[in-house]
This record gives C-alpha cells, structure tokens and sequence, in this order.
C-alpha cells in the first residue's frame, strides 16, 4: 500500500466505484418513482386506462424516466468522484510540494531545510535523496568556507614577512642585504606555490588540463622521484625506495611526476619515524601501476572514499596542518584526463595506506 503506482490504482479504482454505486443507487431511488408519476399511478392515482399504442407509450415513458434517472445518477456520480479524486490527490501531491519548496530553499542557499520523509516508497526515495543533496551541499559550503579561511591563513603569515622586511628596508632600519633579500623571495615562493595550486584544482575541476600524451616510461619517473625525495625522507628516519615493474604507459610525464611526488610527500607526513614507503611499478590486466606503500597512520574505511573530495582531509591525520585538501583531488583529476585513475586502500588505522595509479 507505499507503492505510489498502487495507491494511484486503487484511488482510480475508487473514484470508479464510488462514481458506479451512486448512480445506480440514484436510478433505483428514481426511476421507480418518475415511472408512476408519468403514468398516473402515484400516490392517489388511479392510472391511466388502456387503450390503441397504450403499451408503446408505456414503454417510451419508462424510457424517458430511466434517461432521466441515469442522467442525473451520472451527474451526481461524477461530482462525488471528482470530490473523492481531488481529496486522494491532494494527499498524494502534498509530499511533491514539499520537495518543491526544499528545493528553492536549496537554491536560496539554505541548505540546512529537510523535507518530512513520506510513507510511500518512491516519494520517499526521491525526498531521501534531496535531503542528502542539502547535507551535502552543506558539507561543501563548510569545506569551502575552511579551505577559504586556511588560504587566507597560508597567505598572512608570509604577507606579513615581506611587508614587515620591505618597510624596515624602507625605514633604514635593515639594510638590504641578499640574505634579507633571499628571505622575502622564500616567501614569494610560498606564495606562488599556493597560487599554482589553487589554479591547479580550478583547472582540473573544469577539465582545461593541457595534457602531452606519449610513451613514458613509469620506472624511470618512480626512481627519480626517489631520490629527489630521498633526501627529505632520511630527514625524517624514512626509508624510500622504488620498485620496477611497471613499465611503458600513454601518459604525460610531467603530471606522472607531479601525481607520484604528490603521493611521496603525503606519505612522508603521515609516515613515523622508522617507517618505509615503497613506489613499486606493476601490469594489472595489461595496464601500467605504480602504487605508494607506506607503513604510516593508515585511513579508517569510513574515510577511504572520501579521502579525493575536494577540501576534504582525514581528521586526525598527520598532513592536517600541512595541506588544504586539494592535492589528492587534483591528482585524480590528473590520472582521470590521461585515461586511468587513482584509487586507494588500507587494512585501518595505523596499518599504513596504499594509494595505486592506473594508466592507459
């Protein structure tokens, strides 16, 4: 009785039979009694005597009477199925107005109105649904807001150096010298590194990536990834290494090097000291992949499909304070416009994550 396609059926059905008994009650009511009064047999009547086409006449009266009685039945039957139709519809309909209404709230940006949930199966579906949509547009805004205030945040620590040394060499009060010099160009540096990512992520959500594709071989890029990054991994008591077996793909190098550099340095954060990361080449079902083990915090299952949204990060992780939430999104988008993909497993928390670029 949820199904919407059942409760229409039977409302139909309803008004059908409802429209049915009202007209043959009315014609049983009236016919008998319009029929005596055409022929004089009425109350106090005597009836009228027959005579030549009497019978004729008789029957053309009872004719008359039985049009008379089901037109008016029909006309009544009618009007009270369109009452008993216009009540069951309204009571059908009013869970699409709400939906109607939440989704102009949507719209309005207020994401936080919810709809009623209906007894019926498919009204409910369809308002589980927009009720998610609002809770995850609200989620979005949320992250967007952070993402918006972390930016402003990463900008003001090195706006505030360069205009605190410019104004001291302004004021005489430090002399410009190349090493003041060198510290205000590191800050450039840093702002420009997150200005190429903030056009990264607006590049790659709008699919203007500009991609050289060719044969590349994937072993090669991993090993000198490894040692531009082996450096930064001793630092921190890491172990990292790159194992051949992937070997030649369709991809553009520079967004390989970019995909795997990425994935190296968050697995260096969320490595502890004494820990391994591994970039090791495969062939899955005749396709280039290179995979980054590592041995760090891991990524509990309810995080795993969330870890590539934008402006999302693993609470708790250790890359929290370090990035904005963008590169592993990016990195996707990457490896989706060459033809593969990037996906990612891990056993849980504390048992280390394994993030697997797959080529054309």
């Amino acid at each position: 009785m949820r199904r919407l396609v059942v409760r229409f059926t039977l409302s139909h059905l309803l008004v059908a039979v409802v429209g049915g008994l009202v007209t043959f009650v009315v014609v049983w009511w009236l016919a008998p009694t319009i029929f005596d009064q055409a022929i004089g047999l009425g109350p106090g009547g005597s009836g009228r005597g027959a005579g030549p086409g009497y019978g004729q006449a008789l029957r053309a009266t009872f004719a008359s009477a039985v049009t008379s009685s089901l037109l008016i039945g029909t006309l009544s039957g009618a009007l009270v199925a369109a009452a008993a139709g216009l009540l069951l519809a309204r009571g059908l309909l009013r869970p699409l107005a709400r939906v109607g209404t939440a989704v102009g709230e949507l719209a309005r940006g207020n994401y936080t109105h919810q709809v009623p949930v209906p007894r019926e199966t498919e009204l409910a579906s369809l308002v589980s649904d927009v009720n998610a949509l609002g809770s995850e547009l609200q989620a979005t805004e949320e992250r967007r807001l952070h993402l918006l205030s972390e930016v402003a945040h990463e900008m003001r620590t090195p706006l505030t150096v360069i205009d605190g040394y410019v104004e001291a060499m302004i004021d005489g009060v430090m002399p410009a010298e190349p090493e003041r010099l060198g510290q205000v160009s590191t800050e450039v540096r840093r702002l420009r590194r997150l200005s190429d990512d903030l056009s990264a992520l607006s590049r790659a959500e709008e699919g203007r990536l500009n991609l050289t594709i060719g044969p590349v071989d994937l072993d090669e890029l991993a090993a000198s990834v490894v040692t531009r990054l082996r450096t930064q991994a001793e630092d921190a008591g890491i172990t990292l290494t790159a194992v051949p077996g992937a070997g030649t793909a369709q991809a553009d190098s520079d967004r390989a090097v970019q995909v795997f550099t990425n994935l190296v340095g968050n697995a260096i954060r969320a490595t502890p000291s004494g820990g391994r990361i591994t970039l090791r080449g495969s062939r899955v079902a005749g396709r280039a992949a290179m995979s980054v083990e590592d041995t760090g915090e891991g990524i509990a299952r309810p995080d795993l499909d969330r870890v590539f949204e934008r402006f999302y990060r693993v609470p708790g992780s250790a890359s929290v304070s370090d990035g904005s939430g963008i590169g592993l999104t990016v990195s996707r988008a990457y490896m989706r416009a060459q033809g593969g993909d990037l996906t990612v497993t891990s056993a849980g928390l504390g048992q280390g994550a394994t993030f697997t670029a797959t080529f054309a």
